[in-house]
């Protein structure tokens, strides 16, 4: 028809053979199809249909995996750089810093972060109470620190150096099973504190601080407490960690050791202005104007607060309402509180605080960042909840020839199901890797699931469907759930105190092994005649030519050295007369339980078995 022009169309930026490699794109983990095509600069309907052809279907707002990336890129001509999103936030805070007149004046000195570490029951929660005078160590369950700690000191002594400056202090569990809970204390902390108790003196967990410090390259300052007891001994504690490396200063070393009584209050002040000058030596700074930056310290699930954690803000400043991603969960600040319970609009570098308003539970360790798009800080969790089920599904899913060898080993081997639940994510993550550990040669304890909270009726029904047992930390079972427990026939066992638990698994894994049963020889009678007597069977005419014969015994039939027979003595008789048991030397009449080929010349032989208590070995 005349004056009818056809309808444009743009050719598709889709390319059908290799590309050259002519630029780099930098991208965050879990980018979306359509930033990824802003990226490349192509359409996102092109980008789709690359990805279909390679058999992959997507939706413009979906994630893709980072080798998935730097594949289809390539098609485009594109090399891939994939940075995590905390890498991302933390360029884009620098180059906002580079970007004002003075960087330089932007940076404050911060507040020292101090981890308390050292032996059970040295006075590392008592020396934090003395400090803070409040009182911490009653609460504990067996005077035992469970969780961990974060508190904020302010010196107010007016005559001292260091009057006004504030310490943080990260006060870490005691007992050894918490080894984990203390090496991430060390990860957060400017300064550690070993406390080590004078009348007892270095003990295999203050070797284990120690050693934590030393790996994440902290200097360390040593408390020696107890002083006031007649028993302290604060010269053998300098000597014992001198031969560890740790020289005290007033002995040519480098370390500085302080002399105190959490009881009696001594030289408190002196080790609050020790520790303010090891970290003016480090000169430690921070950025309050930048968006904040932590490490969350602990989570629990509180019944009438959901999920709450205590995250230590370590740069920048956070505040009320603000968006945040940490680990593979989000949310936004609802309320914020300190140390004492108080609630706070903002806090600023190394100040510890309980953030509400999550949407999941993160793990104690995750980096904390605040975001300005909540929607993004969605994608970047779901992103990656999306991986973490992928690899829990691949380890569980894939199987090769070397498990395979080593399950055909282990096919002996009993196993302790157990669910595992607790009131705070670090001591459900410790517990888990604590008792997993107990396994041995014969049983092998499978933490089949682990979760913060209290038991409930999943995990009852879970615990029936794969015969496990329950174990609750410091938590208590819902309304109903013992009733269910009781109808499905579940164990529940409830513990505050670590060690009592790891001796009930310990008892529990003793009760799994097959008991074990010893043999006590009793004696052995020759058969000499056979009688047989209708209506009761064959009688064993028999000399016994060693030991003894009794009644309630087992015996054992030998025919030419070879074992034909193993059960029960039926009947015993001296001439016409029950006997309960025949010595040696004496004739008897023997019959045996359901077995009548008995031969002249035969040998039976008596015992008894004994069930001895299993054996656990390492």
């Amino acid at each position: 028809m005349k004056g009818f022009a056809p309808p444009s169309r743009t050719t598709a930026q889709i390319p059908t053979g290799p590309v050259p490699i002519t630029r780099t794109i930098t991208v965050t983990e879990g980018i979306s199809v359509k930033d990824l095509a802003e990226k490349l600069e192509v359409r996102a309907k092109d980008l789709i249909a690359t990805l279909l052809v390679r058999g992959v279907f997507v939706t413009v707002n979906q994630t893709l995996d980072a080798e998935l990336v730097k594949d289809v890129a390539a098609q485009f001509g594109a090399d891939v750089s994939v940075i995590s999103f905390e890498d991302q936030m933390a360029n884009e805070a620098m180059e906002s810093i580079l970007s004002q007149e003075n960087p330089d004046e932007l940076e404050v000195a911060r507040p020292p972060v101090v981890t308390v570490m050292g032996h059970v029951d040295h006075g590392k929660t008592s020396l934090l109470d003395a400090i803070r005078e409040t009182d911490v160590a009653g609460g504990e369950a067996g005077g035992i620190t469970q969780h961990i700690g974060a508190y904020k000191v302010k010196i107010s002594k007016p005559d001292s150096p260091a009057f006004g400056r504030e310490i943080v202090f990260l006060d870490t569990p005691g007992h050894e099973a918490f080894t984990r809970m203390r090496a991430r204390g060390a990860k957060v902390t400017d300064i550690v504190v070993i406390v080590v108790a004078a009348d007892d003196g270095v003990m295999p967990q203050t070797l284990e601080a120690i050693d934590h410090a030393r790996a994440a390259n902290v200097p360390m300052i040593v408390a020696v407490n107890k002083i006031d007891k007649p028993e302290a001994q604060p010269d053998r504690v300098k000597k014992q960690l001198g031969d560890r490396g740790l020289v005290p200063e007033d002995w040519g070393g480098s370390t500085v050791f302080v002399d105190v009584s959490a009881k009696k209050r001594i030289n408190l002040d002196l080790l609050l202005e020790m520790i303010c000058l090891v970290a003016d030596l480090q000169t430690l700074k921070a950025t309050p104007n930048r968006s904040a930056v932590g490490t969350v310290l602990e989570a629990k699930l509180d019944r009438g607060r959901g999920a709450v954690a205590t995250v230590l803000v370590q740069n920048g400043t956070l505040k009320a309402q603000e968006s945040f991603i940490v680990g593979n969960t989000f949310g936004k600040i609802r309320a914020m509180f300190d140390d004492r319970g108080r609630g706070v609009e903002e806090a600023g570098p190394s100040t510890p605080v309980e953030i509400l308003g999550l949407e999941g539970m993160p793990d104690a360790g995750d980096t904390f960042l605040v975001v300005s798009d909540r929607d993004k800080a969605r994608g970047i969790a779901q992103y990656r909840q999306m991986r973490e089920r992928e690899a829990q599904l691949a380890k569980s899913s894939r199987v090769t020839l070397e498990g395979l060898a080593s399950q055909i080993e282990q096919a002996g081997v009993k196993e302790l199901p157990l669910i595992l639940k607790g009131d705070v994510t670090g001591s459900v993550e410790v517990l888990a890797d604590s008792l997993q550990k107990m396994s041995t040669e014969k049983v092998r304890i499978k933490v089949i699931h682990s979760g913060v909270g209290a038991i409930t009726e999943s995990d009852v029904l879970l615990a029936s469907a794969s015969n496990a047992i329950i174990i609750g930390f410091n938590v208590r079972p819902e309304r109903k759930v013992s009733d269910l427990a009781e109808q499905e026939d579940v164990e529940i066992r409830l513990h505050t105190i670590i060690y009592e638990l790891q001796d009930e698994i310990r008892k529990a894994m003793l009760g799994l092994l097959e008991p074990v049963f010893k043999e006590n020889y009793l004696g052995r009678a020759e058969v000499l005649n056979i009688f047989h007597i209708p209506k009761v069977g064959t009688i064993a005419g028999c000399r016994v030519t060693d030991g003894v014969l009794r009644r309630d015994a087992e015996a054992r039939l030998v025919r030419d050295g070879v074992p034909v027979f193993k059960g029960k003595l039926t009947s015993l008789k001296r001439f016409k007369d029950d006997a309960r048991e025949v010595t040696n030397g004496m004739e008897c009449g023997v019959s045996l339980s359901n077995y009548n080929d008995v031969k002249v010349g035969d040998t039976i032989e008596a015992f008894v078995t004994e069930k001895i208590a299993a054996v656990l070995t390492a």
